[in-house]
């Protein structure tokens, strides 16, 4: 399937390097895809930034049905522009798509696509320290129709955003709310795909986190609110007594892109890391008896957050004093410096844009 592609008369002013927050600007271009039952996916096009059109009965506005995907560009020294596992990213839309019964993604033609956009928009993406274009996929049912069922239309639609650092504090240490009154997700519902519902079910806790003066909230799991899940937009890891813990993926829990790259540095600087169920109660036990030495959260966002502090039953657990893990920020250099092509890549996780 080729792409058209219909360049913008009327070209955006871009904003100050310096000074972007996260997903507040959009570039010129984007990719759009439609599907229907009798020709599957065609019309692939990147076309000018702007409104869709929609029917007011559009299935997604009722129904919900809809997952999208986030990754990243980085500006390397050199001026390439690399993108980081977006295969993975892609493999993972499928898995989201399948559970919400939305027609699968050719994974190669959507890296294509991507790479095709990327190269149309490629003086947005950002150079200055920090900076990167987050990248957001995305698939919605746009059938005209009501009546619970899955659709027989959708779009998949791709945008780019320059950005700076997801979380105010950056590489600082964040606060973290432990959120045992409200439920994100149990197993055999939506946890481990990137369904817009999903994090709709979220948002009541977040905000709750955020009016006690938390970044994020930690979610336990929805049967006995005694297991450690997710924080809200990272998967999470301990160390104690110098072994590297993080929530198993049993189906409640996303299975992070950058989840899964730093198990793979951890195991290959020779750290065993446990992949299991740990309770809230195990990680204060732990603090009480002065084992946990580190805790710090990954996702595409953030990359690395420190957790300085956690919060459960009025309780706070200071970890760190605070400060950053030595491992938290070893990882953040090590993840950031292949990311940005500063450092070798035994992995091959970098794809060059050409």
């Amino acid at each position: 399937m080729s792409i058209k592609i219909e360049r913008t008369t009327a070209p955006k002013l871009k904003p100050d390097e310096n000074e972007l927050s996260f997903g507040k600007y959009f570039t010129d271009h984007m990719f759009i895809m439609d599907y229907t039952a009798q020709n599957g996916w065609h019309n692939a096009r990147i076309v000018p930034y702007g409104p869709l059109l929609m029917e007011p009965s559009a299935m997604v506005l009722h129904y919900g049905q809809a997952v999208f995907e986030g990754l990243k560009a980085y500006k390397a020294d050199d001026g390439r522009i690399l993108l980081f596992r977006a295969r993975k990213n892609f493999e993972r839309l499928n898995i989201s798509d399948e559970r919400v019964c939305i027609p699968h993604i050719d994974v190669d033609f959507a890296l294509g696509a991507l790479n095709e956009l990327i190269k149309t928009d490629a003086d947005w993406v950002p150079s200055a320290p920090g900076t990167t274009l987050y990248i957001r996929p995305y698939v919605f049912a746009d059938e005209a129709a009501l009546g619970v069922h899955p659709s027989d239309s959708y779009k998949f639609i791709i945008i780019l955003s320059p950005v700076g650092a997801y979380y105010p504090e950056g590489l600082n240490p964040v606060k973290i709310f432990v959120e045992d009154e409200y439920v994100r997700a149990v197993k055999g519902g939506l946890g481990f795909t990137k369904a817009t519902a999903n994090y709709a079910a979220s948002m009541r806790g977040q905000e709750k986190a955020k009016g006690l003066g938390y970044t994020q909230a930690l979610w336990l799991d929805g049967l006995e609110r005694k297991y450690i899940e997710e924080v809200g937009t990272m998967n999470i890891f301990f160390k104690i007594g110098g072994e590297f813990v993080t929530p198993s993926l049993e189906g409640s829990i996303l299975p992070g892109v950058t989840r899964d790259s730093v198990i793979t540095l951890l195991t290959d600087w020779g750290f065993a890391v446990n992949e299991r169920k740990i309770s809230i109660a195990e990680v204060c036990e732990a603090d009480e008896c002065g084992a946990l030495e580190e805790v710090f959260g990954t996702g595409t966002a953030a990359v690395i957050s420190p957790v300085g502090s956690l919060n459960w039953a009025g309780r706070t657990i200071a970890v760190k004093d605070g400060g950053i893990g030595e491992y938290s920020k070893r990882l953040y250099d090590e993840l950031t410096g292949i990311q940005y092509g500063r450092l070798a890549d035994k992995f091959g996780w970098d794809t060059e844009v050409l």
